[in-house]
């Protein structure tokens, strides 16, 4: 979300998001508050802290690891505020561990990527972060159905061996797909029974892969899809997995009406000969991938036509 405000961007949520609100990022506010630093601050015994570069590993916590960590207690405390007996699905978001790797340097420069140890205790600390993060929003919001986000806009570059080296004039060694499904299965444990949804905005989403871990949504740009991935998409559908379908755009911009901004959906379902009536229950409708760099008024009312979108695609499947 855009702005600095935690109180502000909750009020925001909660009040355009009556059945799914979600807690809210606020990049803006520098360091510790982008989605990297946030993460970060969910970390059991790993810390960081800025380097020009990026975020680098320390050897203890220090200053910016506290400033992550207390953005992240400043947006819970506003989340429970508007959330006041609310019952029902909440969702939170923390990067996933292939992008995190791929962000995350070592005491080197080099990227946690390079090291498949690094790697491994990354994303078990990441495990651990998220079990007592989970805990935590389940103690402010007693009625929540916790719904966790896995950011992993790097995901697709980590399979394809893309993610560029310190110097950039390599790339690192792609990892092996079966070794990336493992550590996104072991954080879907870590969830310990709630849904768990990847969010990767990039082209050529895995979808057979994150089916595969577990996952039980992937959000994804609706505009990237090509025709190559509608095998995929729907053994999904069919197989439970629900779609976050990024079809409003994140920035501001003119917007359709709300049943021109799902007629690619509609097209998709048929097109994949898939029934109308899973529809409204398969597809959740969301921006193409968040709302940071929007003015404010235009997130109120990206949120407030995803919901119209949403309603006219439950009311018109066909």
């Amino acid at each position: 979300m855009p702005g600095g405000d935690a109180r502000e961007a909750a009020k925001t949520v909660t009040g355009s998001l009556e059945s799914f609100p979600y807690l809210p990022e606020l990049p803006a506010r520098g360091p510790g508050a982008d989605m990297i630093g946030r993460t970060i601050g969910m970390l059991v015994e790993v810390w960081a802290h800025v380097e020009p570069s990026g975020w680098r590993i320390s050897d203890r916590p220090g200053r910016d690891t506290r400033r992550a960590r207390a953005w992240l207690g400043e947006d819970l405390d506003g989340l429970e505020e508007f959330t006041q007996g609310y019952q029902g699905p909440l969702k939170v978001s923390a990067v996933g561990p292939w992008t995190l790797a791929a962000a995350l340097e070592l005491r080197g420069g080099e990227a946690a990527l390079s090291d498949a140890g690094a790697c491994r205790d990354l994303a078990a600390s990441l495990a651990e972060g998220l079990r007592g993060h989970l805990a935590d929003v389940r103690r402010r919001v007693p009625g929540a159905e916790v719904v966790l986000q896995l950011d992993e806009p790097s995901l697709t570059a980590v399979l394809q061996g893309r993610v560029k080296t310190a110097s950039g004039y390599r790339t690192h060694r792609a990892v092996d797909r079966a070794v990336v499904e493992g550590a996104l299965r072991d954080l879907v444990a870590a969830a310990e029974g709630g849904p768990v949804v990847v969010h990767s905005c990039a082209p050529q989403v895995p979808f057979g892969l994150l089916r595969r871990a577990g996952v039980a949504g992937i959000s994804f740009d609706f505009s990237l899809l090509t025709e190559r991935e509608d095998e995929a998409i729907g053994e999904a559908v069919e197989g439970g997995t629900a779609l976050f379908a990024g079809v409003v755009p994140g920035v501001d911009g003119p917007l359709s009406d709300p049943a021109g901004s799902v007629m690619g959906v509609r097209t998709l379902w048929r097109r994949l000969g898939l029934a109308p009536g899973i529809l409204a229950e398969s597809v959740v409708v969301t921006p193409s991938c968040g709302l940071a760099g929007a003015s404010p008024a235009y997130a109120r009312t990206a949120l407030a036509h995803c919901v119209r979108a949403a309603r006219s695609l439950a009311d018109n499947p066909e």
